[in-house]
């Protein structure tokens, strides 16, 4: 099947915007109108809450400063891994074992919410069961067994360890030592998911402007929106630009570093060859600090990713980055063309836990899912839902954390975490 990116502008070249199965564009915002609530951005979390609030009876706006999905919600891996960037042994370290006990007790809802959503509203978004955990070392198995044990403590029973001899039945290299499976992870295709929830949101009631980047926010009692063309007044107002938010808010964005991921995709391959590579159809994501992802996608292309760039700044190559690591993975794709390679940010944290807060009573946001977006997002964008219609102790667990900003400042963060990345990288590659 041919598919064109033309016919979908506003969007990255990706094959996800090319295989989209709503290419259609909303109108931008344009005169004064009113809602209970104003949500800032069409991605996961703003669609997330929008969905959520329409379901309890609320009027929503959201406001897009491109198309729906244009961000790391429509550019991403596409994978289902439950849990937060960091562990909850870390969590508990940090602030304490009640505050782990409470963030691990949602840390399975998010996959839940995508799974119920999918279900409950008819979404197409190519969703299926099942995630593998490829460890290269040794110390990397250690690591997985402990933090399996650590997430049975939290109710997760969908874990399995996969000693070397096994590895085969969920990914054919010669790569990995072993690794790990996820049974309540998966993956979907991330720009219909997002697509399928803005028009459920749409069928009760929500209005999403595309191409209505907001200008100004004027708080107080009753909030004040402005866009180019028009201005929304609202109850409350939620802020779910993530990393494509600057520079409407530096308050916000000086807590998160924007990262861009590199993913391609090759041309379609032949069933009997993508069934080879990927028997069970999980998707793999490997240890490093700096990891590789890959999956089969619907039409028999094989999905990859990897690579980092902080700051979003993207390798002039994109294919260059990323194919190397697809052939020593499967060294068989030598001769296989890559007809999508793409990029897109996501909202880095100092800590690499999600930042949600106040601005004023009446505005509030969330950001910085730190790379473990497609799940934490949608329960962030449930939780900041529930917050503005007077559920907020979730809100408020998660709003309680520390989330200091970047030290140095946006001159001298990047080349500090960069530093911090080659020595874990040093780590991965040592097997220290």
């Amino acid at each position: 099947m041919a598919f064109k990116t033309a016919d979908n502008p506003g969007h990255t070249n990706s094959w996800y915007a090319a295989s989209a199965k709503d290419k259609r564009i909303r109108p931008a915002l344009e005169g004064e109108t009113e809602a209970d609530i104003c949500i800032i951005g069409a991605g996961f979390t703003g669609v997330s809450a929008a969905l959520e609030l329409c379901e309890r009876g609320y009027s929503v706006v959201v406001l897009e400063a491109a198309r729906i999905g244009f961000g790391a919600s429509g550019r991403n891996g596409g994978q289902i891994v439950n849990g937060y960037s960091r562990d909850l042994a870390t969590i508990a370290g940090r602030y304490g074992r009640d505050k782990a006990v409470k963030l691990g007790a949602m840390s399975l809802e998010g996959g839940e919410i995508i799974r119920s959503r999918v279900a409950k509203y008819g979404i197409d978004c190519d969703l299926v069961a099942g995630g593998f955990f490829a460890a290269f070392t040794e110390k990397q198995i250690r690591e997985m067994e402990a933090h399996k044990a650590d997430w049975e403590k939290h109710g997760h029973a969908g874990l399995e360890m996969v000693p070397k001899a096994e590895v085969g039945k969920y990914v054919k290299t010669d790569r990995y030592a072993g690794g790990m499976i996820d049974r309540l992870g998966g993956h979907i295709h991330p720009l219909n998911l997002v697509l399928g929830e803005a028009a459920a949101a749409e069928s009760l009631g929500c209005r999403i402007f595309e191409g209505s980047r907001v200008t100004g926010l004027d708080m107080g009692d009753k909030p004040v929106v402005r866009t180019a063309k028009g201005s929304v007044k609202a109850s409350y107002v939620l802020v779910c630009g993530n990393a494509y938010l600057a520079p409407l808010l530096p308050e916000i964005h000086g807590h998160m570093m924007p990262v861009s991921s590199q993913v391609m995709t090759t041309e379609p391959l032949a069933p009997e060859l993508i069934e080879s590579l990927l028997p069970a159809n999980y998707c793999v994501e490997d240890a490093n600090y700096i990891l590789d992802y890959y999956r089969r996608t619907a039409d028999n292309r094989l999905l990859y990713g990897g690579g980092i760039g902080y700051g979003g700044h993207d390798p002039k190559d994109l294919t260059g980055v990323i194919r190397p690591n697809m052939l020593k993975t499967f060294p068989q794709l030598k001769d296989v063309k890559i007809d999508y390679a793409w990029s897109g940010n996501f909202a880095l944290t100092l800590t690499r836990i999600p930042h949600m807060g106040r601005l004023s009573d009446k505005v509030y946001f969330s950001h910085g899912d730190s790379g473990h977006g497609v799940t934490t997002t949608h329960l962030l964008g449930k939780i900041l839902g529930e917050a503005v219609a007077g559920h907020a102790e979730r809100f408020d667990i998660w709003a309680s954390l520390p989330n200091l900003p970047f030290p140095g400042g946006r001159t001298f963060r990047v080349p500090l975490t960069v530093l911090g990345a080659w020595w874990y990288g040093l780590r991965d590659r040592l097997g220290i």
